[in-house]
């Protein structure tokens, strides 16, 4: 009796890693590694600021009202950039579909200006946070900061790990690039601040 063969489906293409690990970096790591880099911004620059009124006024109110301005202005800032920026590669995108007669569904991919904005405000409002929170809770000056200085160099750390990681770059060196870089931002603001505040301009 002769053996009868069943028929067998087809073998599964094999999977493409390398393509699914692209996939996930472009459409996950790269915003994420953009609201690191936001959030390094506000940290950087607020605690720049307070940095510089603290060379030359030492009450805390003074300190605590500047970060909490820098934190609005560089939010809205950050926002408004980003929404006017976005919006132009929009209307570039809009403008190539309507060149190229592409169809409705095509525009579920254009960028959205809006959400670009909210996310920039907020990545650098999360980074601003960071030396005010540090500096509202001291009262004595140099304790203060002191303590400004620590919080800043741990975030900073933290930020240029994650960037590096996200980045695919060496987690070292970028971690020191950013926290030398950090430093030199607020010991500039500082020294200048303090010079120019003796000098009773």
């Amino acid at each position: 009796m002769a053996s009868s063969k069943l028929p067998t489906a087809p073998a599964p293409a094999p999977l493409d890693v390398e393509n699914l690990e692209e996939f996930d970096y472009s459409t996950r790591s790269q915003w994420l590694r953009a609201a690191v880099l936001g959030a390094n911004d506000g940290l950087v620059s607020t605690a720049s600021l307070m940095m510089g009124v603290g060379a030359v006024k030492q009450d805390v109110k003074a300190m605590i009202l500047t970060g909490f301005a820098g934190l609005v202005a560089g939010a809205c800032s950050m926002a408004i950039g980003e929404f006017v920026s976005v919006y132009s590669q929009r209307d570039i995108e809009l403008a190539q579909m309507k060149r190229d007669s592409a169809g409705e569904e095509s525009r579920e991919g254009l960028p959205k200006p809006m959400q670009a904005a909210a996310a920039s405000a907020l990545a650098f409002s999360v980074g601003a946070m960071v030396p005010l929170l540090a500096a509202s809770f001291v009262r004595e000056y140099r304790v203060r900061v002191g303590v400004v200085v620590a919080a800043v160099t741990v975030a900073l750390v933290v930020f240029g790990w994650l960037g590096a990681v996200l980045g695919r770059a060496p987690v070292a060196r970028s971690a020191a690039r950013v926290l030398v870089g950090g430093w030199l931002a607020m010991a500039v603001t500082f020294g200048l601040t303090k010079l120019i505040g003796s000098k009773g301009l």
